[in-house]
């Protein structure tokens, strides 16, 4: 059975502390549901895109206010920092929250968010190499180059819980050849060669490729992500999920103009949102295979982005209603 997880993109529609505040309230509210982890995401600049250049920051604000959630990063753009500084950091959360931390990486990002740290974005890739063999050394214990330094606070089993973000299934294949869990988006690009593709099609090969690559013994770890939006009314769901598709800049980098002509139904479906009461998403869910596949199942309300409150209800009727009728409670 997966472990259930919240994910919050700390997107109100408010100023940088509220929204902060609020981001913290939901995860407490998480805990009390009985969900298994909560992860935040890092966006640097774009309010609109994300708010937190500062995952680690805002999670060890959680885990003062929660005793029991895993706390996580989906993602922070490695490449971007500084590796000694960023081990260090989750050492010390993962030793003020009792052990309940879990680092995702991914060496994407916004593009234009690289200049700012002196990268162009197509060294995005070998500035995440480097980084991650520095800080996966460093949380396992050993020293940094020539020097006798260690990482202190030491936090040996942390190295046991990073995960990968990726598209692709020869990344994919890396993540499982060094024992890494594997995230998969909530959504992701289709092909020019094949643009009606599900979600099912793109994930399934790169599930394939991280399984084969396992080592004989390692632990498999497979975090689906989607988008769901459960409420008691679900037309008044699904109305208000069209009208913030309709406006925001995300559906039409997707999508395009036909943002503006599809019909209802299309639209959710080609953006891969689950919204509607609770016999719609059931059904909704119940039809996606790579969900069967998962270790853990991510749920979150971006990017439909309903007010905190929806987000609350949502939460509690997914874990109450939704997960006991899929077999997953």
């Amino acid at each position: 059975m997966p472990e259930l997880a919240f994910f919050t993109r700390v997107l109100d529609d408010v100023t940088a502390s509220e929204r902060y505040r609020l981001a913290i309230e939901q995860i407490k509210w998480a805990e009390s549901l009985g969900f298994d982890s909560a992860w935040v995401a890092q966006h640097h600049f774009h309010r609109d895109e994300g708010g937190l250049p500062s995952p680690l920051v805002l999670l060890a604000a959680a885990a003062a206010q929660t005793s029991r959630i895993r706390l996580g990063t989906g993602i922070i753009t490695l490449g971007l920092e500084n590796a000694v500084r960023t081990a260090e950091d989750a050492a010390v959360l993962d030793a003020i929250s009792g052990e309940r931390l879990e680092l995702g990486f991914g060496s994407g990002g916004t593009p234009g968010s690289f200049p700012a740290f002196g990268l162009e974005f197509e060294d995005r890739h070998r500035a995440f190499d480097d980084n991650f063999q520095t800080l996966r050394s460093a949380l396992r214990g050993e020293r940094f180059g020539a020097t006798d330094n260690l990482l202190y606070p030491a936090a040996p089993t942390l190295a046991e819980r990073l995960w990968f973000a990726t598209f692709t299934p020869p990344l994919a294949e890396r993540a499982g050849r060094e024992g890494l869990g594997l995230q998969l988006s909530r959504s992701q690009p289709r092909t020019a060669e094949n643009p009606e593709a599900t979600l099912a099609d793109l994930q399934h090969p790169i599930i394939d490729a991280y399984e084969a690559a396992l080592p004989a013994g390692a632990r498999r770890r497979v975090s689906v992500a989607r988008s769901v939006f459960v409420a008691d009314d679900g037309e008044a769901a699904r109305a208000l999920a069209e009208r913030r598709y309709r406006e925001a800049p995300l559906a039409r980098f997707v999508l395009g103009d036909q943002v503006d002509t599809l019909e209802r139904d299309d639209l959710l479906r080609k953006l891969d949102v689950h919204v509607g009461d609770v016999d719609t998403v059931v059904a909704s869910l119940g039809a996606d295979s790579v969900l069967d596949r998962a270790t853990q199942l991510s749920f979150q309300v971006h990017s439909v982005d309903p007010e905190h409150p929806l987000i609350l209800r949502s939460l509690e009727l997914l874990i109450g209603e939704v997960a006991p009728r899929l077999g997953w409670r």
